[in-house]
C-alpha cells in the first residue's frame, strides 16, 4: 500500500495562528491486535476542541480512556492505558499517526482491547486520517515548550529532553544482527518527513524470541504481514526492507507515539540511546511532574515549520 495525500496536506508550513484539528467524519477499518491476536474493529470519531485523544470501547458500555501518562499500565513490547481494570493496548502505532498529522481531538472507537497492527507501522493510520479529512477547531493549539532538560536512564539505555525552538529526535539502537547494527537517525519533525520518512518503518522481531513470546501470551497476531521478522543473518520477508535503516526510523515512530501521552505538541529536542517504551514512560511521567521544566504556549506565539495545512 502506498500512501496517498490530498491536497489538505499539502503544505509543510504551519500557520502560526495555528489553530486545533480533529477530523471531517468518522472513518473505520479492520485489523488484528498484534499481541492478544483478536480481530478488531477501529473508528476514529471527530472530537471537540480541548478534548485530546480518548480511546472509547464500545464493547464495554463505551467506556473510555483518555490518551494520557496517567493512564500508562504496561510498557513491555508495546504501550497499554488502562483505568479502572479496563485496557487499551499498543496505543502507541496510532498515537504517532495522529500527532504526525497534527490531530489534537479524536475519539478511538474499538470493539476490543487492542488496537490494530495493520501492517506494522503508521501509513495504514496515515491513510486512514487522510480519507476522513481534517478540519480546524475554533480553540488555538497549545504546545509543551521544554524549559529545562529532563533525562531518565536504565543502564546504557537513556532518552532526554531539552528545550529547541521545534521539536526534533536523534535516536539511536544497537543489535548485534547484521541487518541492523548501530543506527543513528537525526529526524526533524513536520508533517511531510513524516510521512516520507517515518510513518511507513514497520515494528520489527527475532525469529529466536517468538516461542519465548508466545508463551508469555504476546504476539499471537503477529505474522511476516504486519513485522519485519529476523534470522540470525537475514530476514524472513520476501518484501525486504523499506528502508535501510528500516529499525531505526520505527523507533523514532514509537517515541513520537509515546510522547504524545503528554497530552500536547511538545517543542524540544529529544535525544535517544537504546531507548524502550518504558523509558519513553518515564521521560512523560518525570517531565510533567516537574513544572519547571515546560511551559504551555500557544501555537500563535512559535515560529515553526512543524506540520501541514
Amino acid at each position: 500500500m502506498t500512501l496517498f495525500i490530498s491536497q489538505n496536506f499539502a503544505s509543510n508550513q504551519l500557520n502560526v495562528s495555528s489553530p486545533q484539528r480533529t477530523i471531517k467524519q468518522s472513518v473505520s477499518c479492520q485489523g488484528r491486535g498484534l499481541h492478544t491476536g483478536c480481530e478488531v474493529k477501529m473508528t476514529l470519531k471527530p472530537a471537540p476542541p480541548n478534548s485530546g485523544i480518548c480511546f472509547r470501547r464500545i464493547d464495554l458500555s463505551e467506556f473510555e480512556i483518555p490518551a494520557s501518562i496517567e493512564y500508562v499500565a504496561r510498557v513491555s513490547y508495546a504501550t497499554t492505558l488502562m483505568r479502572l481494570g479496563v485496557m487499551v493496548a499498543t496505543v502507541e502505532h496510532l498515537l504517532s499517526a495522529l500527532a504526525g498529522c497534527q490531530i489534537d481531538n479524536c475519539i478511538v472507537e474499538l470493539d476490543s482491547l487492542e488496537v490494530p497492527i495493520m501492517d506494522g507501522s503508521a501509513r495504514e493510520f496515515i491513510n486512514l486520517i487522510n480519507s476522513a479529512g481534517i478540519i480546524e477547531q475554533s480553540a488555538k493549539r497549545v504546545c509543551l515548550k521544554v524549559l529545562e532538560p529532563v533525562e531518565v536512564h536504565d543502564s546504557n539505555r537513556w532518552i532526554k529532553i531539552e528545550p529547541a525552538s521545534e521539536l526534533s529526535i536523534n535516536s539511536t539502537i544497537d543489535f548485534s544482527h547484521p541487518l541492523i547494527g548501530k543506527q543513528k537517525l537525526n529526524y526533524k519533525f513536520s508533517f511531510n518527513s513524516y510521512v516520507e520518512e517515518i510513518a511507513s518503518a514497520r515494528t520489527f522481531g527475532f525469529a529466536k524470541e517468538l516461542d519465548t513470546l508466545r508463551r508469555a501470551g504476546l504476539i499471537r497476531g503477529g505474522s511476516l504481514e504486519n513485522a519485519i521478522v529476523l534470522t540470525d543473518d537475514g530476514l524472513m520477508n520476501n518484501e525486504g526492507l523499506r528502508f535501510a535503516d528500516e529499525f531505526a526510523r520505527h523507533k523514532v515512530l514509537d517515541i513520537l507515539g509515546d510522547l504524545a501521552l503528554t497530552g500536547r505538541p511538545i517543542i524540544g529536542k529529544v535525544t535517544a540511546e537504546r531507548s524502550g517504551h518504558a523509558l519513553h514512560a518515564q521521560l512523560v511521567s518525570q517531565l510533567l511532574r516537574n513544572s519547571n521544566s515546560w511551559e504551555l504556549v500557544e501555537q500563535s506565539d512559535l515560529q515553526l515549520a512543524v506540520g501541514s495545512r
